[in-house]
């Protein structure tokens, strides 16, 4: 990010290479006029007074690119070009978008003409300036300078932008928020830094941080918001590193009164989907643009490179491209773990899911761990196993859980001295109220988020231990295989459901998603990265539906022996195994033709009559019968 290209755009007239050739020498940038691009045929029809079209243009833009690309790698560089429509930037920008800078000179028509007017040699005549205006889609994502500023004013004004403020701002500097902050600092972003004041309890909290990091050296810190807001440059971007809920508003608030329309807020946190959906409603009326994106990876994530999920306004988000996909981790192919996920909250409800599955995840690798401590297996013994698991089975999850089980402390391992009682941050429970409230059966994110809760009353489950309990004395007969096998079967379901979710979710919400990306993006930097994953990006490019996938249920037959022998031994046992359990009785109860369902029906139409249909009847009536035999 520390290359840039500076692209002086607007229509002819406006004074782009006076004022790039000013910049230039301020800067002491090479500048590079688009006009000297443009090819015989392109000038002569222009000499002509005929306007050009998108295929004249096209070679142009290409060449102006290739000069982009090329000077991209060496040193910043001003470029001006007329640069009209979107379409004409994205052909500018492409390969560099995260290099480049707009800078728009904006002014009326007749203020123009009359400047082109007392042009000489010039073969762009004043004739064809309504034609300019006619097609130009005036940018959001560029700094915008009135042309009515003498040329030394709008350098002047363009040298205070581009040197001495910022180009992104971080606000909160929490775990996450300090991660971010020297992640975009190590790829060569200009950053704002800030962190509120609160007399003996948080003091110089920006400084401090920036003091403290080599990378961080050209931030700036702040704990006054007007002096942070100010200190970045137009359209302004920050990211909210701050607690979901009141806190997000609150902040909100307090940055408005310093905010112009174009400007970007960004929810890097853990929001309610349908909250981000509010406060995009309630901004959006005030021209400020907001993005909720979800950010999976931890502190370490954070740092090195997240997977980032971010929705809302498609405009707003390329606006803010640059600096996401830059800092985000990258897939086997080099490309960023981020992608825009849809309109709306979108963003965060993907993130939100992803973090249901990640509590399944972790549920049945807690699952198979009390199963192998059960077969006598020590922890040192399960990294083992589990080690040897990671050829055929490898994810993140695994890695640090192999970790976990070696830590020791002394001569005790550590895990042996943790509570049980397993807390949760919120999402596990919006995920599972949000499929209730889809009416998809993701049933494992539910029985993970119950054992969370179950977990916590350790002293009633102490009392029970003792009241309720076999004396179950025969020895366990299962094998790693077995393990092993029960274990990949539960994570297929959970992935089959919990993708399930997105899509049904995709449809009511008309976001149209795409699955195949977010499974991509999901292969590296966040927590449910993992080899099925990497399987699933492919997989997810022909089909939405993995449950009607060849492969997905041939897998699937191969591994349900092993599924029910480990659960039918587990529940003898009597070993909580909720999540492993409820991955066969979901694979039994979708893959069964005709269910138990007709029976509740006709239970609901006994006391409610709800009606049902019929079997014999295809007209799909709604029938009620009489059903007491009292009458």
């Amino acid at each position: 990010m520390n290359t840039k290209i500076y692209f002086i755009i607007g229509v002819s007239g406006v004074g782009k290479s006076t004022i790039g050739k000013h910049l230039s020498k301020k800067l002491k940038l090479p500048f590079f006029d688009g006009d000297d691009f443009h090819s015989k045929k392109n000038i002569q029809k222009m000499s002509d007074g005929l306007p050009l079209n998108d295929e004249d243009r096209l070679e142009w833009l290409q060449s102006l690119n290739e000069l982009a690309k090329k000077n991209s790698k060496e040193e910043s560089c001003i470029i001006v070009c007329s640069a009209l429509k979107n379409k004409y930037r994205q052909m500018l920008s492409k390969n560099i978008e995260n290099q480049v800078k707009w800078i728009f000179l904006k002014g009326n028509y007749k203020q123009i003409k009359e400047r082109m007017d007392q042009r000489e040699n010039h073969f762009m005549d004043s004739q064809l300036l309504k034609s300019q205006f006619d097609i130009l889609e005036i940018p959001k994502n560029a700094i915008h300078i009135d042309v009515h500023l003498t040329p030394a004013e709008i350098v002047n004004t363009l040298e205070k932008e581009l040197l001495l403020k910022s180009e992104f701002g971080v606000f909160g500097l929490g775990v996450m928020g300090k991660s971010l902050s020297r992640n975009l600092a190590s790829n060569g972003i200009k950053l704002s830094l800030y962190n509120r004041h609160i007399e003996n309890e948080e003091e110089n909290i920006a400084s401090t941080f920036k003091n403290l990091h080599e990378e961080l050296s050209s931030a700036m810190a702040f704990d006054d918001v007007s002096l942070f807001v100010n200190s970045l440059q137009k359209p302004k971007a920050i990211m909210l590193m701050v607690n979901a809920g009141k806190t997000i508003d609150a902040v909100i608030e307090s940055l408005l009164p310093f905010l112009s329309k174009g400007d970007v807020l960004i929810d890097g946190g853990n929001s309610n989907y349908k909250k981000t959906n509010a406060r995009m409603q309630y901004l959006n009326q005030k021209g400020i643009a907001f993005i909720g994106a979800g950010i999976s990876g931890g502190e370490e994530g954070a740092l090195k490179g997240p997977a980032i999920m971010p929705g809302g306004n498609r405009e707003a988000y390329e606006m803010v491209l640059p600096f996401l996909e830059t800092i985000a981790a990258k897939d086997k192919n080099k490309l960023p773990c981020c992608t825009y996920m849809g309109k709306d909250g979108s963003g965060h409800f993907v993130k939100m899911i992803h973090n249901g599955i990640e509590y399944v995840e972790m549920q049945l690798l807690a699952e198979i761990y009390v199963l192998f401590k059960s077969l006598g297996k020590n922890p040192d013994e399960i990294a083992e196993i589990f080690e040897s698991w990671k050829e055929t089975t490898n994810s993140y999850l695994l890695e640090i859980t192999i970790d976990i089980l070696r830590k020791k402390e002394g001569e005790d391992w550590l895990l042996d001295k943790i509570m049980d009682k397993a807390g949760n941050k919120g999402t596990g429970n919006w995920a599972t109220i949000t499929t209730a409230e889809l009416g998809v059966p993701s049933t494992m994110i539910a029985s993970a988020l119950f054992a969370r809760y179950t977990s916590f009353y350790k002293e009633e489950r102490c009392l029970a231990s003792k009241n309720i309990r076999s004396n179950i004395n025969e020895s366990i007969a299962l094998t790693v295989d077995d393990l092993l096998r029960a274990y990949q079967f539960g994570r297929i379901i959970n992935h089959c459901q919990g993708f399930k979710l997105i899509q049904e979710a995709s449809t009511h919400y008309d976001w149209n998603l795409n699955l195949s990306e977010l499974a991509r993006i999901w292969t590296n930097g966040c927590i449910i990265k993992s080899d099925l994953m990497n399987e699933l990006v492919t997989i997810f490019k022909s089909t939405n539906h993995l449950l009607s996938t060849e492969h997905i249920t041939n897998t699937l037959k191969e591994l349900k022996p092993a599924i029910k022998k480990v659960v039918s031994v587990g529940i003898i046992h009597e070993l909580s195994l909720p999540c492993l359990t409820e991955s066969i009785s979901f694979s039994n109860s979708f893959s069964t033709e005709n269910s138990s369902a007709n029976l509740i029906q006709a239970q609901r139409d006994y006391f409610g009559a709800h009606t049902y249909q019929r079997t014999d009847d295809k007209s799909n009536t709604s029938h009620h019968t009489d059903w007491s035999s009292k009458k």
